[in-house]
């Protein structure tokens, strides 16, 4: 399923062009694709309807600070970034991402169980921290399989069809947190007894359907002649050569600018004054947006550019955190914001890995994807963690301008970056 490196080099130099007019090929979706997006979609039902109740839950139900809730939701974007590279350096030599995947999805279920019985700061963040360090082990190299499994000129649609399963999951979760808490005022914990359902469901799909060899995988002699991993393997030539370098980067920087969603809907919720029970919607919003477009977008990336799309997404970020410091509030800008962060996701989160994947040696895919996904964690955990810092000093509303100006800027430094990263990118 892999390109040589001269498909993926020698043959693209000559080409300014990001992408082609058109594919000439036929798409057609594995089905690995589609038995992987299941299981993102349970872990997401389980993770989401957590996520959707957790702002509300630390500083409402606990009384805990923004300042918290900005560590807590630091832990929840940056932690996995502990073990992203290792895992997928393991997929990488080993050969098996089926068997590292089951690892992480795993450790993300036992974690669910904690949440059954934790009552205070110190216990959340570790949970939280269990449940990411599970996703970073799971991440790189279930897009590892998903990118060997994809047909290369359409690489960003087809994580684009997962990504769109994961967001039915990712917009499942919030709207049975919010039944739950319609039915059962204050049912955190029954919502925590939900998550940990599906969380089951999801790694049980996985062991139990989806394939554990990969294609194009190597006899154990071959496998045993890879080279052991240095941190130096993540500057070997084709980094600096290819534009991979700039990428991270780039992303790296507007991950810096990237708060969490959590901060926007508490600032919807508090200019809003809408009932309690009501906030995991506005999960789902984003989530439905998300799933709505994931697959257009995608396309869209594989025909007129994966880096412009990935660019054109934060702009809309940006459009959103200007529509969340507006004056004025109601539902119109709740709808526009949900609406803006939904298109935000679709154009950046499978269309990164896309990108990657197109600047990235076969035998090191899995460990570039880690790579990238570890920089945007990291970058994200210190945007959370600010921005509660910010939120505390200047008020909410003050600290998103602030973000919003510092965005744009960033978006400017971003495009000079990978101006010069574009021609790397070209589909085979």
């Amino acid at each position: 399923m892999y390109l040589s490196m001269s498909d993926r080099t020698g043959g693209q130099k000559d080409s300014q062009a990001e992408m082609p007019a058109a594919a000439a090929t036929a798409f057609r979706l594995s089905p690995v694709i589609i038995w992987l997006g299941i299981v993102s979609m349970m872990t997401d039902i389980s993770s989401e309807s957590v996520a959707a109740i957790l702002p509300l839950y630390v500083t409402g139900f606990l009384g805990l600070s923004t300042i918290a809730f900005g560590i807590i939701d630091g832990i929840n974007q940056g932690a996995s970034a502990i073990v992203r590279i290792a895992a997928g350096w393991v997929s990488d030599r080993t050969g098996q991402p089926k068997r590292v995947a089951v690892a992480g999805y795993g450790l993300s279920m036992v974690a669910r169980v904690g949440f059954l019985f934790a009552g205070g700061f110190w216990a959340i963040a570790g949970i939280v921290t269990g449940d990411r360090i599970g996703k970073g082990i799971r991440t790189a190299p279930r897009d590892a399989m998903i990118s060997e499994a994809a047909q290369p000129e359409h690489l960003a649609r087809s994580f684009g069809v997962h990504r769109m399963l994961d967001s039915i999951g990712a917009a499942t979760g919030p709207l049975l947190a919010f039944l739950v808490l319609v039915m059962i005022p204050n049912g955190f914990s029954t919502v925590f007894i939900v998550s940990l359902a599906f969380s089951v469901i999801g790694v049980a799909v996985l062991v139990l359907i989806v394939p554990g060899r990969r294609r194009g995988t190597v006899n154990p002699d071959a496998a045993a002649r890879r080279p052991r991993f240095r941190w130096s393997q993540l500057r070997w030539a084709t980094v600096k050569e290819q534009g991979l370098s700039r990428l991270l980067l780039t992303a790296g920087l507007l991950g810096l600018l990237t708060i969490g969603d959590g901060f926007i809907y508490l600032i919807l919720h508090d200019r809003g004054s809408f009932a309690v029970q009501w906030f995991p919607l506005l999960y789902v919003g984003t989530n439905v947006v998300f799933l709505l477009f994931a697959i257009p977008i995608g396309k869209l990336a594989d025909r007129w550019g994966r880096i412009p799309v990935f660019l054109a997404g934060h702009l809309a970020l940006l459009a959103c955190y200007v529509l969340a410091a507006m004056p004025f509030g109601g539902l119109g800008a709740t709808l526009g914001c949900l609406l803006l962060l939904g298109i935000f996701y679709a154009a950046t989160d499978g269309v990164l890995a896309a990108i990657v994947s197109r600047l990235t040696r076969a035998e090191h895919l899995a460990t570039a994807l880690g790579t990238a996904q570890t920089v945007v964690a990291l970058s994200r955990m210190a945007a959370a963690t600010g921005f509660g810092v910010l939120w505390f000093m200047l008020g909410p509303v003050t600290a998103m301008v602030c973000v919003a100006g510092l965005l744009a800027a960033a978006l400017i430094v971003g495009a000079a970056l990978l101006g010069g990263a574009r021609r790397w990118t070209a589909a085979p």
